[in-house]
């Protein structure tokens, strides 16, 4: 058997999970978004329009939410890779005293329902939640702080949700990284600093791009936590194709969002790729 032929078969269980339980209902779904929906009727068999497509890139409404899903997505990343990339360098460079207390401070978040972890942000950010009872007890403001229900509430929500998903992946990129590339820039006579912004920096790069896909995708993505700290008037995409879907009836809408997010992930995952392949190439 040969290495291409076995490679194949041990992918071959994910790939028929995935086009089972994803390809063949998005697929399914293509004649659903171009159908006219009226309202009190639901779809007109036989119909065929372009308007569902057309209303996402011209209704003021729908652009909102598309640019706040992606400001959302990039500001998320944004925060996770300048918080996270100091916590995977002290994981796989810091004293070994604290490499295990620190990788199970970022493992633990992962044993807990998302759930549990959204109704705790509710908890700290609310109205009367902890944070604003400090803060008005200490006398630094005098009426609570609007926390929830706007961005920043899903900014501190989404960006503690998948922090680990971003440590996780520097970690991996840092101890996969070469040490005597390093240890030969210092010897050189380049300072620490130096040699972190010239070598460290650029040869973690491939697990950088690797984190931030991963992050900024699952943020376009998210439903329960901009459901509980967004509320049902702050939307994101996700939360407006679960309304399309479950209180208009609007499926036809509903379809043609949830298409439009797929090409949205599936256009930023092959550019990235394509950058991730450039930056191995250059290292």
């Amino acid at each position: 058997m040969t290495p291409r032929r076995s490679a194949w078969l041990l992918v071959s269980p994910l790939l028929l999970v995935l086009t089972l339980a994803f390809f063949v209902p998005l697929l399914l779904l293509i004649p659903t978004s171009f159908r006219e929906y009226l309202p009190g009727q639901g779809m007109v068999p036989g119909s065929f329009t372009l308007e569902n497509y057309a209303r996402i890139l011209t209704d003021g409404y729908y652009l909102e939410v598309v640019l706040r899903t992606l400001v959302l997505g990039v500001a998320v990343t944004v925060i996770c890779l300048l918080m996270g990339y100091p916590v995977a360098y002290l994981i796989v460079r810091g004293n070994p005293r604290w490499r295990l207390a620190l990788t199970l401070l970022v493992i633990f978040p992962l044993m807990l329902n998302l759930v549990v972890r959204s109704f705790g942000w509710i908890v700290l950010l609310s109205n009367r939640g902890i944070v604003n009872n400090l803060l008005t007890d200490i006398g630094l403001i005098a009426t609570p702080l609007k926390l929830m229900f706007n961005m920043t509430g899903l900014l501190i929500g989404l960006s503690h949700i998948y922090l680990p998903f971003m440590v996780l992946m520097l970690v991996a990129a840092l101890q996969n990284m070469p040490r005597d590339v390093e240890a030969a820039a210092s010897s050189l006579g380049s300072s620490r600093t130096h040699v972190f912004w010239s070598v460290t920096l650029p040869l973690t790069a491939p697990g950088i791009i690797s984190g931030s896909i991963l992050v900024f995708v699952l943020t376009i993505s998210a439903l329960v936590t901009p459901r509980m700290l967004g509320g049902p008037s702050y939307q994101v995409m996700a939360t407006l194709i679960y309304d399309e879907y479950m209180q208009l009836l609007d499926w036809p809408s509903g379809s043609a969002l949830s298409f439009a997010l797929v090409s949205m992930t599936l256009l930023i995952i092959w550019g990235s790729s394509r950058l991730t392949r450039k930056w191995a190439g250059l290292a």
